[in-house]
């Protein structure tokens, strides 16, 4: 059977079912939603041979997955607000930092327009590769199948863009 077919039938025979998985795990967030959309959609972009038998697991194990990140995103966002609205001393992720007023931390926008002023200055191919990886959220061996190139080559580039854009940043720490 053709795994799109596979797919879809299996989100319209379960699609409720998920959706209540996800939610009550989210207590009801919005987010449960867009989960469980991108979970299906993980399942549609993926390469590998999924069968009747290991459908149930793959989807719940790409849930199960799917809402560890959006709880790992919550926490450090939440860290992030914690830090700036405080102006105090905080842990974020293990490191004590002081701040003594909301002017001094820098925008996100601020930060984001570092991060693209440095970006220009690099060669097309790292800067497409970090792209992809930091904006779109793809892994390595996505971006090289995407892009056609070997997956060693994607990650140097990915590790020199990475490298530059912290150094970068550092200066302005």
């Amino acid at each position: 059977m053709n795994n799109h077919l596979l797919i879809s039938d299996y989100y319209k025979a379960h699609r409720g079912e998920l959706l209540a998985f996800v939610s009550s795990r989210l207590q009801g967030s919005s987010a449960a939603e867009d989960i469980v959309q991108n979970v299906f959609l993980r399942l549609l972009t993926t390469d590998k041979m999924i069968s009747e038998v290991t459908m149930p697991a793959l989807v719940y194990t790409t849930a199960r997955n799917l809402i560890t990140d959006y709880y790992r995103r919550r926490s450090c966002h939440e860290e992030l607000e914690h830090y700036i609205k405080r102006g105090e001393k905080v842990e974020v992720r293990s490191e004590r930092l002081e701040v003594s007023s909301v002017e001094s931390v820098y925008s996100a926008r601020e930060i984001m327009e570092r991060i693209e002023r440095r970006l220009a200055r690099l060669p097309e191919n790292c800067r497409e590769v970090y792209r992809l990886h930091i904006y779109d959220g793809m892994k390595v061996s996505e971006i090289s199948q995407q892009l056609d190139q070997g997956y060693k080559s994607v990650e140097h580039r990915l590790g020199l863009a990475r490298k530059t854009i912290r150094q970068y940043l550092l200066k302005y720490a």
